[in-house]
This record gives C-alpha cells, structure tokens and sequence, in this order.
C-alpha cells in the first residue's frame, strides 16, 4: 500500500503544472460530491438515533445529539412492516432473477452476427427505449390479463430492460468467436453455447445489471400503486411512501402513545428509522458487487 501510495505521488510531481491544477480541481469537485451525497444519509441515520427532545428542538446537525431507541422498537414492533419486508424481499428475488434470465435468453441471440433477425430485433429493442403504449393501455392489458391483486404483477410485466439488454448483448458479443466455433465442434447447441461460454464469460455484467435490477425492483412503489389495493401484497416502499406522508400515527397508535408532545417528538424520528430500515437491505448487498460495477459497464463497451 505504501508502495502504492509513493508511486501516485510521483506520477503527480512528474504532471506539468497545467495537469496538476486540473486533479486538484477534480479532486476537490469530487470530494464536495461525496459530502453533500453523504451528507442527507448521514443526518437521517442522526436523526433516527438521536434523543427525541433534542430532535424537535432542531439540535441534530450532523450527529446524534443523546441516544434513544425508542423510535426503532415502535417500528420493529409494527407488524405491516415485516409483511412489506417479506412482499419486498419475493418481489425482488424472484423477479430479478427472472429478469436475468430472460436478458440472457434476449441477449444471447442479439449478439450472434449469423442470427438473421438480429439487425430487426435491435431495432425494436432500441425503439421500446424512447416509445411506449402508455400507461392506460398498459393498465388495460394487465388488468385484462388477470394480474391486478396479484403478486406476479410486480415479476412478469417488466421482464426485460433494453438498456440492461444492450449492455449484456455487447458483453457478449466481445467473447471471441473461436470459443463458440469450437463448442459447435463438440456437438453443442446454442443453449448450450450460451450456458457453458456466454454466462460464465460475462458473469462481471451479469452482476451489474444483477444489481440495476434488484435495486429498481426493491424501490418500485409506483406499480404496486397502480394494480396492488390489498395491504398484505404491498411491497416495503409503498408502506415507507405511506408512513412519510400521511399515516406515522399508525405506528404511534399501535405503540400506545397518546400524548401530544410525545406525539409530535417520535412522529419525525419515526419516518427517518423507516427510511433507515428500509435502506439497509441495498446498503448490505451494494458492497458484494462493488468490485464488478467499472468492469462490467465497461465489459464490450470498447473494442480492440
């Protein structure tokens, strides 16, 4: 690491004096970039622990200001809550993996330059991304279909994204030919050619476009808005969505708390421990791929 370090700041003192204001420049953009990005995270997190007195005061700066729990066990008691947790947690599982499933079955094909219909197909694909039915013919042919009031709403009409296909496509398309040349040698067929060399090829974009999804399927609240009335198949968003805005009385009720100045103490540290809670999932799984998100994205994208 020291080695490391020794070497970047030779290459800096090397830099003429042009380039060393432009790092320091960049350096310096990108450090107020992280703070007033951490910045609402961390006061939210300060909030959510800090005293509830202190709290509707407006003492809570930047740190907590004392410790209380309080707020964390009337929500964790709040039994909707875990019932959004699991809703959540089936939406997001099973429907990403559902959708890596089918954008490597749309990929895959895209990708070969003998398959006749790939120039047409690309086109429709790319066409989907700037035009769409819109949202009444999209309600209509949901709730036609059977779907409203029903868990796979949340799964089966958003299978796909283009822009996580196309990204996967050209992952695919920069595994060299031989190796598929050689499979078709042996006997196997593309699905086999796709399974055994594509997938395990690009498993760097598989784990980026992995993550696109799981986080566009856990913060999704606005399908489960349209076609999902009953409570117990709401997922986690919609209970946040609903908590912030109208109904931290709920949870106050089911806590037993009447008194108004109580009342008004817990009511904002309540929607912060919610955002809190509901963020830790993401915050847990973001770290496991990290390391894929600069190789994957740019897996394909630039070419020998």
């Amino acid at each position: 690491m020291k080695e490391k370090h020794t070497s970047t700041l030779g290459t800096f003192r090397s830099r003429g004096t042009g380039d060393k204001v432009f790092l320091i420049i960049v350096y310096i953009l990108i450090i107020f970039a992280v703070c007033i990005t951490l910045y609402p995270f961390i006061y939210v997190v300060s909030v959510s622990f800090s005293d509830g007195a202190a709290v509707s005061r407006g003492e809570v700066y930047l740190l907590p200001k004392g410790f209380d729990l309080t707020a964390f066990k009337m929500v964790m008691q709040y039994d909707q809550l875990w019932v959004s947790y699991r809703n959540t947690f089936f939406y997001t599982v099973v429907g990403t993996t559902f959708n890596l499933v089918f954008s490597c079955l749309a990929a895959y094909p895209l990708s070969r330059k003998k398959f006749f219909l790939r120039r047409k197909l690309n086109f429709f694909m790319a066409f989907t991304m700037y035009f769409s039915g819109g949202l009444i013919p999209t309600y209509m042919i949901i709730t036609g279909l059977g779907l409203y009031n029903s868990r796979w709403v949340m799964i089966l009409p958003y299978l796909v994204s283009a822009y996580n296909v196309m990204i996967l496509r050209s992952a695919m398309e920069a595994i060299s030919e031989e190796l598929f040349e050689s499979g078709r040698l042996d006997g196997a067929n593309d699905f086999v050619l796709m399974v055994k060399i594509a997938v395990p090829l690009t498993k760097p974009t598989l784990a980026v476009i992995g993550l696109y999804y799981a986080v566009a399927r856990y913060n999704d609240f606005f399908t489960g808005m349209l076609y999902l009335s009953k409570t117990e198949l709401q997922p986690l968003q919609m209970f946040l969505r609903r908590i912030l805005i109208v109904a931290s009385s709920e949870i106050l009720q089911s806590a037993g708390i009447t008194s108004v100045a109580a009342a008004a103490q817990s009511t904002l540290k309540i929607r912060y421990v919610c955002i809190v809670l509901a963020t830790i999932p993401i915050l847990c799984i973001c770290p496991f791929v990290q390391r894929y998100l600069v190789s994957g994205t740019m897996l394909g994208a630039v070419k020998e």
